[in-house]
């Protein structure tokens, strides 16, 4: 799977136009009413603002939202609230609000969250946003709503990056596409005939690299988002893959072949300077960062099957991390180095695990199988992961705890090579 170097000529296969499936959520979630927002009469509101809050909420599977035909009225400020309505209706919380005009292309939202036991107002605010961003409006206050309940930083307003292809005629479209965390607001980045791979973000979200096959061998390219410029970094005899940027944005990991079997590489990105991290036999992937920026950690079978290991920048540490199971691999690291997330081979099925690397405890987060490319939310609450479902190569998601799962598929094809903004605010 994904840890042998040529699955990086393996197929990939993808479309566009994610859509969201929720088939399990937490088992006690919070009863919430997001009422329709009330908008000035002689303009058209682009969005449906309530509605995307209430399903972001929903998506975490911390919310259970009730259905606006249950709503016994519609307030839209705390002065209308009749909490005996809502405690009737087992609801916890109520967020109302009221859309305006902010100048001449701005949109306000002005809202109020009551808790219902207490009767009483927790939370006011006002954002803008011009009419063109109305969804990321949304996705603000859900980010608010979010945290305000959970004391958690919501990522509502995150992106994701992935893979996609389509067949025209008798030859795959390859396309690398950006898209909000609900897969709404696509971008196309790159389209090309030739297979791309590995997309991965900087840690400002500025920028992000991949692999591309465009010069017909994999080469690692560095893409400004900004100004979409790109430029290649590499493009060595062999294997060129595995991006992953420093924590600081300065350095980036790599995989090259160059000079023999695969190993792991350290490019500083303002000299160019290249820095062999790994001088092994064996295959030596898939690097990820430790969050600190010393250390690396990376799939290797130098033991005789795929695991996990981790060294120090200057080569030295080097020390075998993971041990239950044959195959460990594709490691991304949980925020503030809470453990890993990775692809564990458990009865001949590929899960996505967590493995708390200071009580050396795995667990399986996942049922589906054939799971693959995992890529963990900034918030560390959710992960998103490639999968296979009803024949077709998909993106799912489950929550850290594997409490919530929800399904991406896409309505032309399969999709791959998922990557998790980090927080872009």
């Amino acid at each position: 799977m994904m840890f042998a170097l040529v699955m990086l000529i393996s197929q990939l296969s993808a479309a566009a136009d994610l859509t969201i499936e929720i088939n399990r959520g937490n088992d006690d979630p919070l009863p919430i009413a997001i009422v329709p927002f009330s908008w000035q009469a002689g303009f058209t509101v682009p969005e449906d603002i309530a509605r995307i809050v209430e399903r972001d909420l929903h998506r975490s599977g911390q919310f259970a939202p009730i259905p606006r035909e249950d709503m016994i009225s519609r307030p839209d400020s705390s002065r209308e609230v009749y909490y005996g309505d809502w405690k009737s209706l087992g609801v916890d919380y109520i967020l109302v609000g009221k859309l305006g005009l902010n100048g001449s292309n701005g949109l306000s939202a002005s809202y109020e969250l009551m808790d219902v036991n207490t009767q009483r107002v927790i939370f006011t605010a006002t954002d803008i946003a011009s009419f063109s961003k109305a969804r990321y409006l949304a996705h603000t206050i859900s980010d608010r709503i979010y945290e305000k309940l959970t004391n958690i930083r919501g990522a509502f307003r995150t992106e994701l990056l992935y893979v996609s292809s389509t067949r025209d005629t008798d030859k795959p479209r390859f396309r690398l596409i950006k898209s909000d965390i609900d897969g709404a607001n696509e971008v196309v980045l790159l389209d090309q005939n030739q297979p791309i791979m590995s997309p991965t973000w900087s840690p400002e979200g500025k920028r992000i690299a991949y692999v591309s096959f465009e010069t017909t061998r994999p080469a690692i390219y560095l893409h400004n988002l900004e100004t979409g410029q790109r430029e290649q970094l590499t493009n060595y005899p062999g294997l060129n893959g595995s991006p992953t940027f420093s924590p600081d944005g300065r350095k980036l990991a790599m995989v090259l072949s160059k000079d023999g079997s695969p190993d792991i590489y350290v490019m500083d990105l303002a000299s160019r300077q290249l820095d062999r991290l790994t001088d092994h036999f064996a295959i030596d992937t898939e690097p990820a960062w430790l969050g600190d920026g010393k250390s690396i950690v990376f799939t290797s079978d130098r033991g005789g099957k795929p695991q996990i290991y981790s060294v120090a920048l200057d080569g030295q540490q080097l020390q075998r991390l993971t041990f239950e199971g044959d195959y460990n691999a594709r490691a991304r690291v949980l925020p503030d180095d809470l453990g890993l997330i990775l692809v564990h081979r458990n009865q001949g099925d590929y899960h996505i695990a967590i493995y708390d690397t200071k009580r050396r405890k795995m667990e399986v987060l996942t049922t589906t199988s054939l799971d693959e490319s995992p890529s963990v939310a900034p918030n560390a609450t959710m992960l998103l992961y490639a999968t296979s479902y009803r024949g077709k190569g998909i993106l799912a998601a489950v929550s850290v705890d594997g409490g919530v799962t929800y399904r991406l598929p896409s309505q032309y094809g399969d999709v791959r090579e998922p990557a998790w903004s980090p927080f872009l605010d």
